[in-house]
């Protein structure tokens, strides 16, 4: 059998000729596509040369079908609804009936805050879903979107990278906490209390050093960092019953998870802030899973960080 070239096929053609096999006239088929009586007249020569027969016979006013056309009709036909349906009308995506994964890569910061909340959202939107709570970092969730092993990204993470988008959520600032009756100390904290009291560090790297301590050698300043760890959860717990104050994240610092009596204060030197983001693949941009996700992960994290600046 010969091979069809597909690039030389006019997929309007097939719209053509249903018009034809409809009114049996050119000029009222031309008339129900707005096109004029030569396009269509031009159309079903094309469809005859493509169709390798006449496909149609003028008998006075009327075009009479041939035994061909009559065969093509239910097939035509067909061919053209499940493009309508399939493939030009838009994807609906109901959260109620969704069975399967929703898959969000999350910094550790990011996991901590918002984790317990975007499950209640998304079991209550998606009674049947399964909430997928993926670690990443800055160096990791590029790969994680590009092996599709997330749906969305969320936390103090950016990218210039063409194959993903970006949406900016909320700038996070920085607080000092401590234990108030282990410390001596008092809100707001002053430089002074800042630099002499020894401090806890939540360090990414293992650096025993921030941003900050270059913002204190401006000053002529320092301070003695004597603890890191990756977690915030092991320093939280550190600092209750010790002298060490400790510069973390606000709505970290605000959790109602734990029952200590530690103190917030806003931080006596300045600490640069940092912007949450959630990036998606360029490809799911479309997609009506995706855009769910992203739509529900955008109100929940918005309502969340209202929560927790209003303690």
């Amino acid at each position: 059998m010969k091979r069809v070239n597909w690039r030389s096929v006019d997929l309007n053609l097939l719209v053509a000729f249903s018009a034809l096999m409809e009114t049996r006239s050119v000029t009222r088929a031309a008339e129900k596509l707005s096109i004029g009586q030569s396009a269509m007249s031009h159309n079903l020569s094309r469809l005859r040369t493509l169709l390798d027969d006449p496909l149609f016979h003028r008998q006075g006013n009327e075009m009479l079908p041939t035994s061909r056309a009559f065969e093509l009709e239910p097939i035509i036909n067909q061919l053209l609804e499940t493009i309508a349906l399939d493939v030009l009308t838009p994807v609906q995506f109901d959260p109620q009936q969704y069975h399967g994964p929703v898959r969000i890569g999350l910094t550790d910061y990011a996991e901590l805050v918002f984790a317990p909340v975007l499950f209640d959202v998304f079991r209550e939107q998606a009674p049947n879903c399964q909430l997928s709570c993926r670690p990443v970092d800055r160096a990791s969730y590029k790969e994680a979107l590009k092996a599709d092993h997330v749906d969305v990204v969320l936390g103090a993470v950016e990218t210039e990278d063409p194959l993903f988008q970006m949406e900016d959520l909320y700038t996070e600032q920085h607080v000092c906490l401590f234990d108030p009756t282990s410390t001596g100390l008092t809100t707001p904290l002053t430089l002074d209390d800042y630099t002499t009291t020894p401090h806890a560090l939540v360090t990414v790297d293992g650096q025993l050093s921030s941003p900050v301590d270059a913002t204190l050698k401006a000053l002529n300043c320092d301070r003695q960092v004597v603890m890191g760890s990756q977690r915030f959860l092991t320093v939280r717990h550190l600092l209750s019953g010790r002298n060490l104050v400790c510069t973390v994240a606000e709505l970290m610092a605000k959790l109602d998870m734990f029952k200590d009596t530690l103190e917030i204060s806003p931080t006596p030197v300045d600490v640069s802030s940092f912007v949450i983001r959630q990036i998606w693949h360029k490809k799911n941009a479309a997609s009506a899973k995706n855009t769910w996700i992203r739509q529900t992960i955008h109100q929940t994290v918005i309502q969340q960080v209202q929560d927790l600046r209003a303690r």
